[in-house]
């Protein structure tokens, strides 16, 4: 049980949006697409949108400016999360965390597991962090997971996360 008051509850959450690939553009940004529409369907609102390449420095550049950023509640990020050469984003973001949190990652996984993904799923470096009164998710690049992750963990949990990081101040 939830203890949000109906007001937090309806409360719209500023999300930032970042995907890392070295190979989308606006225009054939499916994950990023999929990410705005369903957080704008759920009453949130984007605050920025971004696409950067698999680079640690562009990466940190733009999660540095919206952690700097007190309008921005949540960070999602799509792509760079795979185990590949070019995979930096999990090993950029995480240095930023205050804390982890780590039922994120294990419950993707294991959706993934039970959503025909199969033993694959250990590929998954899925992650999720506050940083200060901030939470940050990385979700891999596909828009199917993208779904996933949003449809099952963070629209029904990003208000009490946000709630959890922001309480000390009320």
């Amino acid at each position: 049980m939830s203890n949000l008051t109906d007001k937090e509850k309806k409360k719209s959450i500023a999300i930032a949006v970042l995907t890392v690939s070295d190979t989308r553009d606006k225009e054939t940004d499916k994950s990023g697409g999929t990410i705005i529409r369903m957080a704008e369907e759920a009453g949130h609102h984007i605050a920025d949108y971004r696409i950067c390449t698999d680079d640690p420095a562009e990466i940190s550049g733009n999660v540095e400016e919206w952690i700097g950023n007190s309008v921005v509640e949540a960070v999602i990020i799509t792509g760079g999360s795979g185990i590949g050469f070019r995979d930096v984003t999990i090993e950029t973001v995480t240095s930023y965390f205050t804390k982890t949190i780590d039922g994120f990652g294990e419950l993707f996984r294991f959706l993934s597991y039970t959503k025909d993904v199969g033993s694959k799923a250990l590929l998954s470096r899925a992650t999720a962090g506050s940083i200060d009164e901030q939470v940050l998710f990385a979700l891999p690049g596909s828009s199917k997971a993208v779904t996933l992750a949003m449809e099952k963990l963070i629209l029904p949990e990003l208000h009490h996360i946000v709630h959890e990081l922001t309480k000390h101040r009320k």
